[in-house]
């Protein structure tokens, strides 16, 4: 399924993969975020850190209407305040997909599947 753009010179389809490539990055560039989980983390491993080739793994889309609903699946860092993380995560991947694709977003839901301990250097 494809997200559908309707403009006065016909329709513009942006595949599932390009969407989850554009949330992907926003939302890994956070602060506080280790990276994308997988939605499915029973089929693909509970503790499994997307990578970028992966980021279709973490990200559901789907249209409402004229409106575009993304749910991010991410890990947080442990000690960082998660409601802050997550509302980061909200605001850029909004301001992201409605810029570049000049789509409305009507929801951004995050859905935290786990907190790593960073590793001190």
């Amino acid at each position: 399924m494809a997200v559908s753009i309707k403009t006065k010179y016909g329709n513009i389809a942006v595949s599932n993969e390009v969407i989850a490539s554009i949330v992907g990055v926003a939302a890994t560039d956070i602060y506080g975020i280790v990276g994308m989980a997988s939605k499915s983390q029973i089929r693909d491993g509970m503790n499994m850190i997307l990578n970028r080739d992966n980021y279709t793994r973490g990200v559901v889309v789907r249209q409402e209407g004229d409106d575009t609903v993304v749910d991010v699946y991410i890990i947080v860092g442990y000690g960082v305040k998660i409601s802050e993380v997550c509302r980061n995560v909200q605001n850029r991947v909004k301001y992201n997909l409605e810029t570049m694709l000049g789509a409305p977003t009507a929801k951004v839901n995050v859905i935290v599947q786990g907190v790593k301990i960073l590793e001190a250097d």
